[in-house]
């Protein structure tokens, strides 16, 4: 059964406190019969998690991570400079929890502590924004001000359900920028609403119809849509469909790209993995096969 000799058990104990003692009921008596030797660490604010990730990654085999994303954002941004990092975790304690559905983590947290036993590591790429790091996505326009928009109170109460609320208010008022994209010999220039860089497929729990969106691939996925209009949403919609040519699209574009430089007018703030942070212009690159996770299921 024990599958690692040395580990550590990270958990927010600020993330969904009122039913923490049942998570950890449910996870880590399956965890401490897969690592020989763990150490288990509560954190309570986002600097103690990249301050924990730090000591112990040079030291550990594995982190398992009870944690949302802003937990796991924290945690890669802490270790990614590092050659050979530890293996990553996921077991779903947030309210998305959008890259653990990407590896195939099941969200019921028993099964995902299951897998983690199962040892089915994959490398995942790492996207580089500037002097930071992201797994899922990099993100200007309304999913950064959809982000500042949420209630704390109304996240409390109703989970994921305020990620749409927040998303509604914000297309409501959702204005034009300039952009401005160089990209690997190629030029792109216009006027959007959303411009997202993509290395995962999942936003707020749902799966983006962007196919070709893969952390495996070496590449990430470039998707800028020009307007809030129904027009475009039934474009973003037929992504999804094998037949579409997206070079045939008119309120959307969309590329792959290894790296990419992008310039706004006005400054835009910029969203990584659902937390703001930086604002435009921006240098983005992808970091192939980068960071050593567990997966579930097939990839999604």
């Amino acid at each position: 059964m024990v599958q690692y000799k040395v580990g550590l058990f990270l958990y927010n104990g600020n993330a969904g406190a009122d039913n923490m003692e049942q998570k950890l009921e449910q996870t880590l008596p399956t965890i401490t019969k897969a690592i020989k030797k763990l150490s288990i660490v509560q954190t309570e604010s986002i600097d103690e998690v990249k301050r924990t990730c730090m000591e112990y990654a040079e030291h550990v085999d594995i982190i398992v991570i009870l944690g949302g994303d802003g937990t796991i954002h924290a945690c890669i941004n802490s270790i990614a400079q590092l050659e050979s990092g530890p293996i990553i975790g996921i077991l779903p304690g947030g309210t998305s929890n959008d890259f653990s559905r990407m590896l195939g983590i099941p969200q019921n947290l028993k099964q995902a502590a299951d897998e983690i036993t199962k040892k089915e590591i994959i490398d995942v790429d790492l996207g580089r924004a500037g002097d930071s790091y992201f797994l899922n996505f990099w993100g200007i326009g309304f999913v950064s001000e959809a982000s500042e928009n949420i209630d704390p109170d109304q996240k409390k109460s109703f989970g994921v359900l305020s990620y749409y609320l927040s998303t509604i208010r914000t297309v409501n008022q959702a204005e034009t920028f300039a952009y401005t994209i160089q990209s690997e010999g190629k030029s792109y220039e216009g006027e959007a609403v959303l411009i997202l860089v993509l290395n995962g497929r999942f936003l707020g729990t749902r799966q983006l119809p962007v196919s070709t969106a893969d952390p495996t691939d070496g590449k990430i996925d470039v998707l800028i849509v020009k307007t809030s209009n129904l027009a475009s949403f039934r474009e973003f919609l037929s992504m999804n469909k094998p037949t579409t040519d997206t070079s045939e699209l008119s309120e959307l574009t969309h590329f792959q790209a290894g790296s990419l430089e992008i310039e706004t007018k006005p400054v835009k703030k910029v969203d990584m993995d659902g937390e703001v942070d930086g604002t435009t212009p921006d240098r983005i690159s992808v970091l192939p096969k980068h960071i050593r996770m567990v997966k579930g299921g097939e990839l999604v």
